[in-house]
């Protein structure tokens, strides 16, 4: 089964997670995604001052400078993984090195 992967966290903690220590962690889970077999995409995302939001009302497009969501959470970044079930799911967005101060959605894909 494939599960989208949303990593989110607070923007200011930033340099923290560009760390030394933050891109080893990283770098780790990555590989022990790419061993295991289940990573299907992974992908970064500028901050989301640089986000621009679309929506239609009444035929007409309006565009919003940011995030959809005004908080100080924001996404960083997903992966695309293909697993056995959503315990190993899971596991794997345990070990995202953002789970230990933001959090991982996980969310199936149809």
């Amino acid at each position: 089964m494939r599960y989208l992967l949303l990593i989110s966290a607070d923007e200011a903690l930033e340099p923290e997670v560009i760390s030394d220590e933050g891109l080893r962690r990283f770098h780790e889970w990555f590989a022990d995604l790419e061993r295991r077999g289940v990573l299907r995409g992974h992908e970064g995302l500028h901050p989301s001052s640089m986000a621009t939001t679309v929506r239609v009302r009444d035929g007409e497009v309006l565009l919003t400078d940011g995030p959809f969501m005004e908080t100080k959470d924001q996404i960083g970044g997903f992966a695309l993984i293909e697993c056995a079930d959503l315990d190993e799911a899971v596991e794997i967005a345990a070990g995202h090195p953002a789970a230990r101060f933001g959090q991982v959605e996980i969310r199936p894909v149809r």
